[in-house]
This record gives structure tokens, sequence and C-alpha cells, in this order.
């Protein structure tokens, strides 16, 4: 199996949202990730990054919400164009993880549509729920007419242990991550915004954006744990990790 780290666009958000005691002035870039799994039984996807419109024109699709999270992706820095450079198109995609529902990591679901959707059922329940788009829940993104497959607990794929997804509540009610065995590279926790900077894992610090505090500090606390048994974490918008990833075209294996 192969592991290929893509870029799903950049943000630039106020450092405070994920290091509460940050000046509130200053802010940060946020790179966006979507990881691409080759696996011998179907392609993988997990999370699709921001909708390519959001470049030039995310007011229109994210209304208010694109002041507080402002696009600042260059052309290719989507995971359709990302998909491109490891030889695949949307139609190659056999599933698509959502770890959440949140505009940023499921933006390109519409292009996928030969996949299924997979998502934790408290997710999907929390996202069409009345008035959802309030709390960042947008049907432009996440509403699609795929098929979805809902989990509640853990959930093997293909049951040989190397593509793992993982409840971790806290950033939101269905917050999910995945755990990917690899033969040479070994094992990694593509953690979404469960843990988005090493900071607030190492921290133990919940951003303002988090759904519930106790239970997310009860999944940084697991995270902990799988770190300390020998996988690497990657983290939901750290720049220093994703600088130091292989990305595009060069694989985890």
């Amino acid at each position: 199996m192969k592991m290929h780290v893509l870029s799903g666009g950049r943000l630039r958000m106020r450092k405070s949202v994920y290091i509460p005691d940050a000046d509130r002035q200053e802010t940060i870039e946020l790179p966006v990730s979507c990881y691409l799994l080759r696996h011998p039984q179907g392609n993988v996807l997990f999370d699709t990054g921001c909708h390519p419109s959001t470049i030039d024109h995310a007011e229109e699709r994210w209304g208010p919400m694109a002041r507080a999270m402002v696009p600042i992706s260059r052309p290719g820095d989507n995971v359709i164009d990302q998909l491109k450079v490891a030889g695949l198109v949307p139609d190659d995609i056999d599933v698509v993880v959502n770890s959440h529902f949140h505009s940023d990591h499921c933006g390109c679901n519409e292009f996928f549509r030969k996949a299924t959707v997979i998502c934790h059922a408290k997710e999907l329940e929390a996202a069409s729920a009345a008035d959802a788009d309030k709390i960042g829940y947008l049907p432009v993104d996440w509403k699609q007419p795929m098929p979805v497959e809902t989990i509640d607990g853990q959930r093997d794929l293909f049951n040989d242990g190397r593509i793992v997804l993982l409840p971790v509540p806290g950033h939101t009610v269905g917050m999910t991550a995945a755990m990917v065995a690899l033969d040479k590279s070994g094992s990694f926790l593509l953690a979404s915004d469960s843990v988005a900077l090493r900071a607030n894992l190492e921290r133990d610090l919940n951003p303002r954006n988090t759904w519930n505090a106790e239970q997310s500090s009860k999944s940084m606390e697991e995270i902990r744990r799988i770190e300390a048994a020998g996988t690497t974490i990657v983290y939901g918008h750290d720049d220093e990790q994703w600088k130091s990833l292989k990305t595009g075209a060069e694989f985890y294996d």
C-alpha cells in the first residue's frame, strides 16, 4: 500500500483560534491536507480539502465563514489537481472518508461521483440538523448524491489492519481519524482536526472551535498513547510538519 499526502488548499486564520493564549491580532497559515491511500482492494481518499472555487470566490461559497477562515491557496492547491500528479482522476477513487464535515475537509466531495463516502453516524446527524450551517456544516460541500456509509465505532476498512478508522470526538461530535499501517514507513495516525497543531497535543490545548473540550482532551490523551507506541501523528493543519512531509507524487510505502 502507498500513501500520498496531497494539498487540499491553504488557509489563514487567527492564531488564537488554535492557541488560545496567542495575541488575537496574530495570524497563522494553515495547510489543508488530504491523503490518498492506494490499497490493493481500492483507492481511498481521506478528506477532500477545500473546493477549488474558494481561491477566488470563497465568500460566494462559504458566506461569512470566509472572513474567519481565509483561503490563500494557489492554483493547483486542490485535491483534484493533486490527484493528477499521482496519476489519478476522481473516478479512480473508490472510497472517500471524511474525518468530519467542515468545509475544508469535504469541499471536493462533489467530484467523486463513483465513490462511497464514509463518515461517523453522529457527524452526519450533526450536519443534517436544522441551522447546522451556523456551526460550519455547509450543505454545498458535504451534502452530495453519492452513497454514504456511517460508522459508530472503530472500522477496519478492508479487514486487514492497513486502514483503521478511529472515532476521536471533540473537535466535532463525529470526528474520525485513520490509522494507516505501511510496510516500510511504519504506522501513521491521520489525526485531522482532532489535533490541528503539534502544540495542541503537547500542551493539551483545545482550540476555540472545539465542540466539546472534555472529549477533545480525552481523544488527545489516547492519541498521545498511540504516539508513544511508535506511530507518527500527522496533524490537521501544522505548517511546520507539512514542510517536512513527502507530498504530491512522492509517497510513503
